[in-house]
């Protein structure tokens, strides 16, 4: 359990919730559509109108789809623990970057009145949120309060992580190196550029 394997776990639960959410809205799809919930005035003077993405129906699918396979196993081993919580911090962030999108109505596009909808982020928002979690996650272990099993910061003087963080249990391999124990092929052989600091530079590559 790296923490690129906690990366591919909550992107990979975003990207379902993201494609039923945005199939919803399409009309693609018959158990679903748009957010009714989202109506009526709001109190910055709007009014909710249009279709709003229904992220709670795409969430749930998700959770439903995405989490059956380590709630099947026993959600108490310490990797079923840590791709739960991955796969929630992968759903956490469409829902904690959802945005509302207007449209102006009025004479010669004068904005007399707005009608406003709540949209989800683009998905490379998504990316790039799950991107930052990635750099920052915390490495765990198992601990039980009572009876529960719960993962806690492996390093006691972290602060303990939240349902947006991503968590991960195994140190990565040395990329740089052949290792095909670990399925890793290294990076000898590759061309870089050797005074490019950007993705394509040596130092980055390794």
């Amino acid at each position: 359990g790296t923490r690129e394997a906690a990366f591919v776990y909550a992107i990979s639960s975003a990207g379902v919730a993201f494609a039923v959410t945005r199939a919803c809205s399409s009309g693609e799809l018959d158990k679903c559509g748009c957010d009714r919930t989202v109506q009526g005035g709001s109190p910055q003077g709007f009014q909710w109108s249009g279709c709003s993405d229904n992220i709670a129906y795409g969430v749930a699918f998700s959770q439903s789809f995405v989490d059956i396979r380590e709630r099947s196993k026993g959600a108490s081993s310490n990797r079923a623990l840590m791709n739960l919580h991955n796969n929630e911090a992968g759903r956490k962030a469409i829902l904690n970057n959802m945005r509302v999108e207007c449209k102006c109505h009025g004479v010669s596009g004068s904005c007399e009145f707005k009608t406003c909808w709540k949209a989800m982020p683009p998905f490379r928002k998504v990316g790039n949120v799950l991107k930052e979690k990635f750099d920052g996650a915390t490495e765990v272990e198992q601990s039980e309060i009572g009876s529960t099993k719960v993962l806690v910061p492996k390093n006691s003087q972290f602060k303990p992580h939240t349902d947006e963080d991503l968590v991960y249990l195994d140190s990565s391999p040395d990329f740089c190196d052949h290792d095909l124990k670990n399925g890793v092929l290294g990076t000898s052989g590759r061309q870089c550029n050797k005074t490019s600091k950007a993705i394509d530079g040596c130092e980055l590559m390794c």
